[in-house]
């Protein structure tokens, strides 16, 4: 019966063992992995800055993905931008009204279209659209090795596929911020003549009237860095996708969840910077 209880404990315990063993395994391969995910995009970032400086630049297919991303983005941030003027003033203005104060209307829409709505439902918007187009086509292109067959051909693909969309989202975005802002204070002006009767160049002396440069540089400045990281992460997510078919729509996915943090964390990060200028 000893035996018998002693051989149950030894058995017992040899099971504790291997799970506890099977565990650290497992939390060793989860720490591995996390630094070769990390080292993976620090090596991409090196080599996407490497090839941007480079002689051979793609000007075409720069112009092309200009073309692309900013022009045939136009009618949803059109729609996106007068909306957001128009939202915005049909909400504030009841309120403006019971403290006396609707003749700040303008002036309060103007600065919070230009200093933080606008460049960031902008860039949600962009990273939503543009963010999963560049990783949903990078990655049709994996899947299909016609990233393989550019190698082959001696084209680089970083140089021809990454390098021009990044540069194009990091120009086109600021245009498309800016344009969005100029629709959205329109917008705010047919929202203001909803139920009211102000004249259009009355509307716009008022409304960028208190608008200085301190409100307006950092606001474009920051945008920059939003089609930075837009471009960057879709085209890392589709450079890097699977082999298979779903991996495509994984890294479409990813690409927009994780370019929407990242444009809310910059602009977090841009805020507390001009927060300790201003100050």
């Amino acid at each position: 019966m000893k035996k018998v209880l002693a051989n149950v404990s030894i058995n017992k315990t040899k099971e504790r063992i291997l799970e506890l063993s099977d565990h650290t395994i497992a939390k060793k391969e989860e720490t591995f992995s996390f630094f070769t995910k990390i080292s993976n995009v620090a090596l991409f970032l090196i080599l996407v800055f490497k090839e941007t400086f480079s002689r051979d630049f793609e000007f075409k297919e720069f112009l092309k993905q200009c073309y692309q991303i900013g022009y045939k983005t136009l009618p949803l941030i059109s729609i996106t931008g007068t909306i957001m003027g128009l939202v915005l003033t049909i909400q504030s203005r009841p309120v403006l009204i019971k403290f006396g104060a609707e003749t700040m209307l303008p002036s309060m829409v103007a600065v919070s279209i230009i200093r933080e709505m606008g460049p960031v439902i902008t860039a949600l918007i962009c990273a939503g659209k543009i963010g999963s187009g560049i990783g949903a086509e990078l990655g049709s292109m994996k899947v299909t090795e016609q990233i393989d067959a550019m190698e082959v051909s001696s084209t680089n693909p970083v140089r021809f596929l990454i390098v021009t969309r990044v540069l194009a989202t990091t120009l086109m975005i600021p245009i498309l911020v800016l344009y969005a802002d100029a629709l959205g204070i329109i917008g705010s002006w047919i929202g203001a003549n909803i139920k009211g009767d102000v004249s259009f160049v009355l509307f716009f002396a008022q409304a960028f009237k208190p608008v200085e440069f301190i409100d307006l540089i950092p606001a474009v400045i920051k945008t920059f860095f939003f089609g930075a990281a837009i471009g960057l992460v879709g085209c890392y997510k589709g450079f890097n996708a699977g082999r298979g078919t779903e991996s495509v729509g994984k890294a479409a996915n990813s690409a927009v969840v994780l370019a929407s943090l990242l444009v809310i964390i910059i602009d977090m990060i841009a805020v507390q910077i001009t927060d300790m200028f201003i100050s």
